[in-house]
């Protein structure tokens, strides 16, 4: 579409609005296992009013304004405490959980730089690490070693430490891991990296707002957080299950020395200092109004209300889709993540499934390899397990033996 040549008027830009989203997912009925996490109404309207608040503000320049440095140090606070970070523990916001795991690579390389003179840095994960681990080797020219993961889909430390070397800069765990739902063993991968001195990163984008609180529910969770000498940053993303609006994240480091490593510095031309926390320069002030909101909306109490909804209904979700003759679920999932796969996928396709579900309003993204269907469980999504376990075994009835030929995966397609 080009310019338009005259302004529409604001009755028109809404009208096309609302009419070019017709097709997208109606994540408010709980159909959608992924993407947007809801926590209900009331939460999304605080989260709402006080990003509309700060809509044109540029957290930038706190000096400019500074109660955006203010609510972004509160939202650190409250997180740190969270992961028990220590008084020491030092971190920023980011846009989300892509740019967190971007600056700990960031971090660990230039750490190693100063420290060690290290000028062919690489990191060690396991194939089931994030995608933007590899993102963030191909920007910041980070070699990425990946190793496999044992049968119970957790990485193996010991083919961790064989392809740790000299040029080491980071090793990483999740808690838990996003394709299979379940945790990597912290302690050990912290262990390895104290023995090496090379930074240890959890990504705990998905679990940073659960564990926690499983945890003050007394539910057994594995040591994961700053309690575990080793683990050097950690992020959390409270736009997933802190129900915060898009987007926001934490990266938190175990002291401001780590942290100053990922910080960019400069004042070599014409416009004064400039200092940079993050990928981007200008940064939007809504999300961090926002998610200093909801926090402090939902509370402790709140969050473990939402999680103990989101553990049931995660567990509900298993024992049924492993009641499905052809369908299981891999793995042992600790919370809220699971993957859908056949128990032969010869003679079931669940691609094909997730086709005849997409007819009936769910969303899942299609994941590979094993082919299998990802569900993200969140508290928006507890009322509809039954609904959807019955769609679900009416898809595998209706699908048979069929098979698609579209064998594309659909976590983060390109657009047009």
């Amino acid at each position: 579409m080009n310019l338009p040549e005259h302004g529409l008027s604001r009755g028109e830009v809404l009208e096309h609005l609302e009419a070019v989203r017709v097709d997208d997912k109606d994540w408010r009925r709980g159909r959608c296992f992924g993407l947007v996490f809801s926590a209900g109404d009331d939460v999304e309207q605080v989260g709402r009013e006080a990003s509309m608040m700060y809509l044109s503000e540029n957290a930038l320049n706190p000096l400019a304004f500074p109660s955006l440095g203010r609510l972004q140090h509160d939202v650190v606070e409250m997180v740190t405490g969270m992961l028990h970070g220590s008084d020491e523990a030092a971190g920023f916001m980011t846009s989300g959980g892509t740019e967190s795991i971007l600056l700990a690579v960031e971090a660990a390389r230039n750490r190693a730089s100063a420290e060690r003179g290290i000028s062919a840095p690489q990191m060690v994960i396991a194939e089931s690490a994030h995608a933007a681990f590899h993102k963030a080797g191909s920007y910041f020219d980070v070699t990425v070693r990946t190793i496999p993961v044992r049968s119970d889909w957790t990485a193996d430390v010991g083919a961790m430490a064989d392809a740790v070397t000299d040029d080491t800069v980071l090793v990483v765990g999740s808690a838990p891991q996003y394709p299979q739902g379940v945790m990597d063993p912290i302690p050990d991968i912290a262990a390895l990296a104290a023995e090496r001195d090379v930074n240890c990163h959890v990504d705990a984008c998905m679990g940073g707002f659960v564990l926690p609180f499983m945890e003050s529910l007394g539910h057994d969770v594995a040591p994961w957080d700053f309690r575990i000498p080793g683990v050097t940053s950690i992020s959390a993303d409270v736009h997933k299950l802190g129900y915060a609006p898009k987007g926001a994240s934490v990266l938190v480091h175990r002291n401001a020395g780590l942290r100053k490593h990922h910080i960019f510095v400069f004042d070599d031309w014409l416009g004064g200092f400039y200092a940079s926390t993050g990928i981007a320069g200008t940064k939007p002030a809504g999300p961090i109004a926002a998610a200093w909101a909801v926090m402090s909306y939902l509370g402790r109490d709140g969050y473990e209300r939402l999680v103990g909804l989101v553990l049931d209904a995660s567990r509900r979700m298993v024992d049924g889709v492993r009641a499905i003759p052809g369908l299981t679920v891999l793995g042992a999932p600790i919370a809220h993540n699971l993957a859908i796969a056949a128990e032969d996928s010869s003679q079931l396709d669940v691609f094909r499934v997730m086709d005849v579900l997409g007819t009936r309003g769910w969303h899942l993204d299609r994941q590979s390899p094993p082919d299998s269907l990802h569900a993200t469980v969140a508290a928006s999504n507890a009322a509809h397990v039954d609904e959807f376990l019955a769609d679900l075994r009416a898809a595998v009835d209706e699908v048979g033996v069929e098979r698609t030929d579209d064998r594309s995966t659909e976590y983060a397609p390109l657009p047009e």
